[in-house]
């Protein structure tokens, strides 16, 4: 779309927008909107679904309690000719160019390395990474031999391999091969040119992943002055910086920049008018869930500034546009209107919260199968939400205080049940995985969000019967059982036997969300211990239980300290 027409629009006020990207008018690199497909299968009422592992139905669960990442991890392979500008070229439809240059000598090695790069890009998007690396390691040997070896063709031919790195997260392997990119660029087009700063902005997103964030921040900042002075400060890839830099600024605290970069972002992306049309076909999604990816992470920084009615705004209006372009029988208006009921449950708001918990529950029953881990995070959202009403009426209803804490007790049943079952049965295909020698990042997120829900459920299980024990008695008849005083410190002693029997020994007894379920649950079944009226045995004593806890805060310490 021209300059004009945009203008046009705008001033019209009118809401349409196009239906394609403006072609990038580097010729070095793009940033693109497929990803790798690391697949697990799954059959969610009878379509089968391929999930990524960055697939935000596998994090919904998280929302509004643990940061979210807004890094959204595009891979920009670098395009067949780094010489010759070809913006007006078509493309194969997953951003990359097809090859119709003729700009260079053609040799042996050239028509190598041609080759090289092709199926080396064609194996990485199938999720191939072994042979994909071999390929773009070629790549590089013959660009050396053919072009020479100070020539753009080998940045280009780097920058592929450095992705891979990164999608790999072998970042010492990937650091130097971005850093030889920009040096040959800078060498051949002078350190201002566009093409530097694209590769600057790959360099970026590896220092951002690392939590690298001053180095990442200078990447971007360079990045950004090239690209505003050659594409203009309405061009898409200008945004792309220009949210990334946000995203740094955030994580260094500085949020009130960080919240006018991402803004503005957003607002160049709807000044390209390139959304609304997106919305309403297949091919379009990569390009709209990066509007709405960029949407629901400056939600979250709202929510962490503790700046609620400004997320419920961002999220509403995320809902309603996932409820006009995908209606609700999608589970990415369930992911929508999960997140929004988990704002509204932090905001007081429980009976909308309550009846949008609900909505998505029927809608998950209907798309994913009996025992999905995301119907099990629903069930916890709706047992807090019980639990919080439960609260609201202490005092004043205890009768109906305590009917509220039995739904919420039933739904933690549940979700620990669906938990532990989705564990144990990854448990077992791991096993088998790593006796053929696979392994599958998106398995390990599963099980990941597994065992957070799992250790949630169990400590909230503790707070409710801890809150049971507070209420007296109702005069009213009610259906209650007869307490157990030893119900809570059951439950505590259930989750520390499951981190010791699901996190123990794995990779994820090293994740900081699960360390903080972790120890959120020591603490609690300290207190219990500290608290108890007679010296019965415990299967842990009071001096185990504070020395793991220091242990474990002294690690979460590191980990915060490592990423800061």
């Amino acid at each position: 779309m021209s300059m004009t027409r945009i203008m046009s629009a705008l001033l019209r006020r009118t809401h349409s927008f196009s239906s394609s990207r403006a072609p990038v008018s580097t010729t070095f690199a793009s940033s693109l909107s497929v990803k790798p497909k690391v697949s697990y299968q799954n059959d969610c009422g009878g379509h089968t679904r391929k999930l990524h592992l960055l697939d935000p139905r596998l994090w919904i669960i998280f929302s509004g309690q643990a940061a979210i990442l807004g890094f959204c991890g595009n891979v920009a392979l670098a395009e067949d000719d780094p010489i010759k500008p070809r913006s007006g070229d078509s493309t194969d439809g997953s951003g990359l160019e097809r090859i119709e240059d003729g700009s260079v000598v053609s040799n042996i090695h050239t028509s190598k390395w041609r080759v090289f790069t092709d199926s080396g890009r064609e194996h990485f998007f199938q999720g191939k990474l072994e042979p994909a690396e071999r390929l773009f390691g070629s790549a590089i040997q013959e660009a050396k031999e053919g072009f020479g070896e100070r020539d753009p063709h080998v940045a280009s031919a780097c920058n592929n391999l450095a992705e891979l790195y990164r999608v790999k997260k072998e970042f010492d392997k990937a650091e130097p091969l971005y850093l030889e990119a920009v040096s040959i660029l800078e060498e051949y087009y002078g350190p201002e040119d566009v093409r530097v700063g694209a590769t600057l902005h790959n360099l970026g997103q590896l220092y951002l992943v690392q939590r690298k964030l001053e180095e990442a921040r200078s990447c971007y900042e360079r990045a950004l002055k090239m690209k505003r002075r050659v594409l203009g400060h309405n061009h898409p890839d200008y945004a792309e910086t220009m949210y990334h830099l946000g995203t740094v600024l955030h994580l260094q605290g500085k949020d009130t920049d960080a919240e006018a970069l991402i803004l503005d972002s957003l607002k160049i992306l709807e000044a390209c008018q390139y959304l609304h049309d997106k919305l309403k076909c297949d091919n379009g999604q990569g390009e709209s869930m990066t509007y709405i990816r960029r949407l629901r992470y400056l939600s979250q920084i709202s929510i962490r500034s503790n700046r609620l009615a400004d997320a419920e705004n961002i999220q509403r209006k995320l809902l309603h546009m996932m409820e006009l372009s995908k209606g609700w029988n999608s589970m990415e208006t369930v992911i929508a209107a999960e997140a929004l009921a988990v704002t509204l449950q932090l905001s007081g708001q429980l009976s909308e919260a309550q009846e949008l918990f609900e909505k998505c529950l029927n809608t998950q029953k209907k798309l994913l199968p009996e025992g999905h881990i995301q119907i099990g995070g629903n069930f916890l959202h709706m047992a807090k939400t019980f639990m919080l009403q439960a609260t609201q009426l202490r005092g004043t209803n205890n009768s109906e205080a305590l009917s509220k804490l039995d739904k919420a007790k039933d739904y933690l049943g549940d979700s620990s049940r669906i938990a532990k079952d989705v564990l144990l049965k990854l448990k077992n295909q791991k096993g088998k995985e790593q006796k053929q020698g696979k392994s599958s990042e998106t398995l390990r997120n599963y099980e990941h969000a597994a065992l957070v829900i799992l250790l949630r459920s169990l400590e909230s299980l503790a707070v409710l019967e801890t809150s049971k024990n507070e209420i007296p008695e109702a005069k009213v008849t009610t259906v209650y059982e007869e307490r157990d005083p030893h119900a809570a410190e059951d439950a505590l002693l259930q989750c520390v036997s499951a981190y010791k029997e699901f996190g123990c020994g794995s990779q994820l007894q090293d994740s900081p969300e699960v360390k903080t379920e972790y120890v959120t649950c020591l603490k609690h079944l300290s207190v219990l211990l500290a608290n108890r009226e007679t010296m019965e045995a415990s299967p842990i004593s009071l001096a185990e239980l504070k020395e793991e806890v220091k242990r474990i805060e002294m690690d979460l310490l590191g980990s915060h300290k490592k990423g800061s």
